[in-house]
């Protein structure tokens, strides 16, 4: 398990290099970062320093080679850039060159001046909370409803399961998300108490900022259609295989009530599956949140990098990826330990 777990952190690690690459060689490529900075009426003087800060001075191989110490968390810099760029971490070295181990340090907004990593820091919890409220109502949504639709097999109850379960896979999230915001957000905002858009933290000119965790509500809704309809289908899909199993009319036989065979003994050796997609889904909702943050006007990192697209801010969209893509991976070595922990025979495999 362990041999297998560091195998996958080395694909993780050369997944990440790929990204990396990526992102760089495609947003590099837009436009003069110099003029994004500071305009398109600077003196020749100004451009120039701001060439030079950025690397744009240098040859494209080495701007990637400068990129990837930056973002590295074990890098050699100059002495002088640690104060310059306000690097975090531990340096060690002489006056010229350091050894560094420090914060990745994704460079700085061409907006707002301020460093890209505080930037997204701060959007990043609203976009997990969105994801783990979408996960948590997916979650028990789905598997309810897959149990249901499995002991209520080709009754009424499993074809209402199985057409609900197709209807929210096949509705995209910005169409659902318009219809969701646009009926409970302002149709009957008088009954429901909803709004359109709104973030976790609301600033009201009188009483100041507070929490409104209300502005969850829709945009988890919305971000949890299509996971709960794929758990469903799988939950039932999967708990029918095991209903029919041996050790399944072996315990009817024992006497044992139908709700603790069900419960315990079926619906644990079926969730295999089900924590697969789970997990997957999770990081995929990290991506699918960027729509949903901005239709629900929801601060999260998906938010922040529309914007940021809006107005060709590249570092941070850039520093995004990243961030986004190394919690994709984190959550895929999760999910396998995860897998192996419910099934010890996914140990013994591996």
């Amino acid at each position: 398990m362990i041999r297998y777990f560091f195998r996958r952190l080395g694909y993780g690690f050369l997944v990440l290099l790929g990204v990396v690459c990526a992102v760089f060689f495609l947003f590099q490529g837009f436009g003069d970062p110099s003029r994004l900075v500071i305009g398109q009426r600077a003196d020749a003087a100004t451009q120039d320093n701001i060439r030079k800060e950025l690397y744009l001075d240098q040859p494209r191989w080495k701007q990637f080679v400068y990129y990837l110490d930056d973002i590295s968390p074990i890098a050699i810099h100059r002495r002088e850039e640690v104060g310059t760029k306000g690097l975090h971490g531990i340096f060690i070295g002489g006056k010229k060159t350091v050894f560094a181990i420090k914060w990745p340090y994704l460079r700085r907004s061409y907006q707002s001046k301020r460093e890209v990593w505080d930037i997204l820091m701060e959007a990043l919890p609203g976009t997990i909370l969105l994801a783990f409220a979408a996960m948590l109502l997916a979650t028990a949504g789905g598997i309810c409803l897959g149990v249901l639709a499995a002991i209520r097999k080709n009754t009424w109850l499993d074809t209402s399961a199985i057409f609900v379960s197709v209807l929210g896979i096949s509705a995209p999230s910005f169409f659902m998300g318009i219809l969701i915001a646009y009926l409970f957000g302002f149709v009957f905002s008088d009954f429901t108490g909803l709004h359109m858009t709104g973030s976790l933290i609301d600033t009201d000119p009188f009483t100041g900022r507070h929490l409104e965790l209300r502005n969850l509500i829709l945009p988890a809704i919305t971000l949890g259609i299509r996971p709960m309809a794929i758990i469903a289908q799988l939950t039932r899909g999967s708990l029918l295989d095991v209903l029919d199993q041996d050790y399944i009319r072996t315990a009817y036989a024992k006497g044992l009530p139908p709700r603790v065979v069900i419960w315990k003994h079926g619906l644990r050796n079926a969730l295999n599956p089900v924590v697969t997609a789970i997990t997957g889904w999770f990081a995929e909702l990290l991506a699918g949140a960027f729509f949903v943050e901005k239709i629900f006007g929801w601060k999260g990192i998906g938010k922040v990098t529309v914007d940021a697209l809006g107005t060709l801010d590249f570092p941070v969209v850039m520093g995004s990826v990243l961030v986004t893509s190394t919690f994709f991976i984190m959550v895929g070595l999760f999910s396998d330990l995860l897998y192996g922990w419910i099934d010890p025979r996914v140990r013994l495999a591996r």
